[in-house]
């Protein structure tokens, strides 16, 4: 269960939802840190964040919104109506619109873009979004300091000004020059715009034929770039050389994080994007079973080794051709409670005493999964051995363990998060130890119970 402040957040947030009281929302959101809006959102179900959105001025839910998952905000933006999700977008930095905008279905985003009045505007996120997730043109930040080379250091340091006195927080690291076609001529000096006379053109103290990138280099063109090279930011280009944005040494490393991340959620079987215990229970259950469903064959591919020696062993011993197809498959199902866990707990949506939730979340789930994968492999077992009760044995033990794997998967990264142990060095060897043992266990006491049907 969630604990006492997250509870009284959701409770004051549904009351501002059910009274239509936008203001008091509002005033609640700011008082929360980003990790703590996050988690409030999260325990709001799929409706509430949608009315939710809906209520709230669109600034203040563009706010809201860019502090969320990305799997989760394009969720959210879906089921909002178009006019609405397009106003939001609209309060978006342009490359967190673009790639809300890329993960969403093509027709949702499609009639989003369409609701977007500023032309200039709606052919940039198009743009954006064309541009591949992994590429300049999609890591690109489009709030950059251009100006003509006919400008003035007068100009350049007057515009600078009024930019910090707008901004909290300005990014100014580079400043660039552009002929009247947008194209990249040169970039400027922050110090030679100090130390130069204010009345001086720019394209005098500018420095010609600036390193730059295409919008079409990958991210690993872009890691090694910036190995190579002290910059801070790369000019973007496109394929005239016009000036499309910049994008950053932080940007560059932050979506090589993020390529990690969903590595490591790939390996452990998360393989259909982002899941987040948020989403709905047969939709995480279809993800997860589009990869479970497969290693049933992959791991009877490995014990039919052990098969190739089936006639001189026992009855009893035919049971080993099964153990590990047991134990590895509960495994994997455990792996992928791991990986949602640790996720969670990363982007602050689960702290060590939601163990309840993450309790009640993962048997609803490893009972569904469990039950199917336990039955499809029940039947395997049938057809193989042509004997019911050892494919009951068999399939009843995989579902059974399937509960226990992913209660432990979910489970463990908690208490290791708690001990100040790193979950994701320590998770996996522990759920496979006591996924083998609690397999092993319950194949072996089942068969001992119907020994005398197994021979």
């Amino acid at each position: 269960m969630p604990d006492r402040s997250t509870t009284a957040t959701k409770d004051t947030l549904l009351d501002c939802l059910a009274s239509n009281d936008a203001p008091r929302a509002q005033s609640v959101l700011e008082a929360l840190t980003i990790d703590d809006q996050r988690r409030a959102i999260d325990w709001l179900a799929a409706s509430e964040r949608e009315d939710l959105l809906e209520l709230l001025p669109p600034a203040e839910a563009a706010d809201l919104l860019e502090h969320l998952a990305e799997a989760q905000a394009v969720e959210v933006l879906e089921d909002l109506p178009a006019e609405k999700a397009a106003s939001i977008v609209h309060e978006l930095p342009e490359e967190i619109g673009g790639d809300l905008l890329r993960e969403m279905e093509p027709a949702d985003a499609s009639a989003i873009l369409a609701e977007i009045e500023d032309a200039e505007e709606q052919s940039h996120l198009q743009d954006r979004v064309a541009y591949g997730k992994d590429t300049a043109g999609g890591l690109m930040d489009s709030e950059i300091f251009a100006f003509h080379s006919n400008a003035t250091i007068n100009d350049v340091v007057r515009s600078l000004q009024e930019t910090a006195e707008a901004s909290d927080e300005p990014d100014i690291q580079y400043v660039y020059v552009v002929d009247e076609e947008e194209h990249l001529v040169g970039v400027l000096r922050l110090r030679d715009l100090v130390l130069s006379r204010g009345a001086l053109p720019i394209d005098e103290v500018m420095l010609t034929e600036p390193f730059r990138v295409s919008v079409k280099h990958t991210l690993e063109d872009l890691d090694d770039l910036f190995e190579a090279r002290p910059f801070l930011g790369l000019p973007v280009v496109d394929e005239n050389d016009v000036l499309r944005g910049i994008v950053s040494r932080d940007g560059v490393q932050e979506a090589l994080a993020e390529r990690q991340t969903d590595s490591f959620l790939k390996s452990s079987g998360i393989i259909s994007g982002e899941e987040l215990r948020s989403m709905p229970l047969m939709e995480r259950c279809i993800r997860r079973l589009s990869w479970l469903t497969p290693n049933i064959v992959l791991n009877l591919i490995a014990a039919s080794v052990i098969a190739a020696y089936e006639d001189t062993l026992q009855a009893v011993v035919a049971l080993a051709i099964f153990l590990p197809v047991v134990s590895d498959m509960s495994g994997c199902s455990g792996n992928q409670a791991v990986a949602v866990s640790i996720r969670e707990l990363t982007l602050g949506l689960l702290k060590p005493a939601d163990y309840l939730r993450v309790l009640i979340k993962e048997s609803m789930l490893g009972f569904f999964n469990g039950c199917i994968l336990g039955l499809v492999l029940g039947i395997i077992v049938f057809v193989m051995k042509g004997n019911v009760y050892l494919s009951l044995v068999i399939g009843s033990a995989l579902a059974l363990n399937t509960i226990v794997s992913v209660l432990i998967g979910g489970l463990v990264p908690l208490l290791l998060k708690r001990f100040k142990v790193d979950p994701a060095l320590a998770s996996g060897p522990i759920l496979t130890t006591c996924t083998d043992m609690c397999g092993f266990f319950l194949v072996l006491s089942l068969a001992s119970t119907v020994l005398s049907r197994l021979t």
